[in-house]
């Protein structure tokens, strides 16, 4: 396949890169490197280095002998986007060229603003560029778990039946976001279902919840083909901090009661979970949605696993409680169906205390560049 990754250099799209690379795929990476800006400018710089997409490149090319065209802009330019899909003729688009973090997003006005324009202007510019020059193509779009917010009721598929007065209609499932982020994605959803039904298009939309980890089997192969791995409070997701925080000799912080129930998955079943959904797409005027996790934990469930593990290296981990910097349900109802994506054939790597003990292990060999001032929450809300 013929494919286009917006946002290639990101902690997700450069390993989705060279997945589709190495199977024999032609690629094209996207990105303008906003990520790279703003996590310098709020002081939250990945755990390691990673050099830029040229030279990321050039080291896969020497040591898979494959290629990965690369091309520096903005994907909220439609002109930009609408050239480049008619010169390149993409089957399919993976749209991860967004501002990912609820904190960030809830810093200020400027930050928040940010991310509203980034993220619905790329989507916009997107399916634009789409309906005008690779209307055949399949978007996949990675949306987030916390559009759906903490409801009381079973979490469904994207969609939800609805009986009213005797009568019956689908609709997408309620959103109730808990940060500007997190609704830029539901208005991303909304976008989408707008032109979907308008133009045909055909798009899967991954509701993804928190990742974790930072090896494939691409990232492995040299230390230039790292992706990035963020343990601040901005960027970090909860287990990926935890982990660094136990390695640091830092009391793992559970915000609040600890509570709060997320679906989780190793960055590996991430992967796997686009390549799946690549593989296999919807028709012509669909808009698909899939529930993209494999576990679910509590983050006290979270930081007790780190604390027992972590003990069987002689790690001394305390687990603190911090008075919660977010607004957001500390005790809740959680019960979500993810169903699609294991009918696609997903075989999920869980968090087992092998994997878990593996991460933590990795981390350690760069023990001495953990910032901690980076690790307790600067931003509330």
């Amino acid at each position: 396949m013929k494919v286009i990754i917006l946002g290639g250099d990101g902690y997700l799209g450069w390993p989705t890169a060279m997945r589709f690379s190495s199977r024999g795929d032609d690629v094209c990476i996207v990105d303008n490197y906003l990520r790279r800006k703003i996590s310098k400018e709020t002081n939250s710089t990945p755990l390691f280095n990673t050099p830029e997409l040229i030279e990321r490149v050039k080291t896969f090319k020497e040591v898979s002998g494959k290629d990965i065209r690369v091309v520096i802009g903005d994907c909220k330019d439609y002109t930009f986007l609408l050239d480049l899909f008619v010169d390149f003729e993409p089957d399919v688009i993976i749209h991860y060229a967004e501002q990912p973090s609820a904190p960030y997003s809830m810093i200020d006005y400027s930050t928040a603003a940010l991310t509203m324009e980034n993220n619905l202007g790329s989507t916009l510019s997107l399916l634009w560029a789409v309906i005008n020059g690779a209307p055949n193509c399949h978007i996949i779009k990675l949306g987030t778990m916390g559009e759906y917010g903490t409801p009381n009721i079973d979490i469904e598929e994207g969609w939800l039946d609805v009986n009213h007065n005797n009568r019956t209609h689908k609709f997408l499932y309620p959103r109730q976001a808990g940060s500007m982020y997190h609704t830029s994605k539901i208005m991303d959803t909304d976008l989408i279902w707008f032109y979907v039904r308008t133009n045909k298009l055909k798009v899967t939309d991954l509701m993804q919840g928190p990742v974790y980890g930072f090896e494939t089997t691409e990232t492995k192969l040299h230390s230039n083909l790292n992706t990035s791995f963020n343990y601040d409070d901005i960027f970090g997701t909860v287990l990926n901090r935890f982990i660094t925080q136990a390695v640091a000799g830092v009391p793992l912080t559970v915000y609040g009661k600890g509570g709060q129930t997320r679906g989780f998955i190793n960055i590996i079943d991430t992967i796997k979970c686009i390549e799946l959904t690549a593989d296999s797409p919807p028709a012509l005027g669909e808009l698909r949605i899939f529930n993209q996790f494999t576990e679910t934990f509590s983050v006290n469930e979270l930081a007790e696993k780190v604390q027992r593990v972590g003990k069987l290296i002689n790690l001394t981990i305390d687990i603190v409680t911090l008075k919660n910097p977010r607004m957001e349900a500390e005790e809740h109802y959680y019960n979500v169906a993810n169903s699609g994506l294991n009918n696609l054939g997903l075989k999920p790597n869980l968090l087992t205390d092998e994997a878990l003990l593996s991460m933590i292990e990795k981390v350690m060999v760069h023990k001495d560049r953990i910032d901690k001032d980076k690790i307790f929450p600067r931003v509330s809300w």
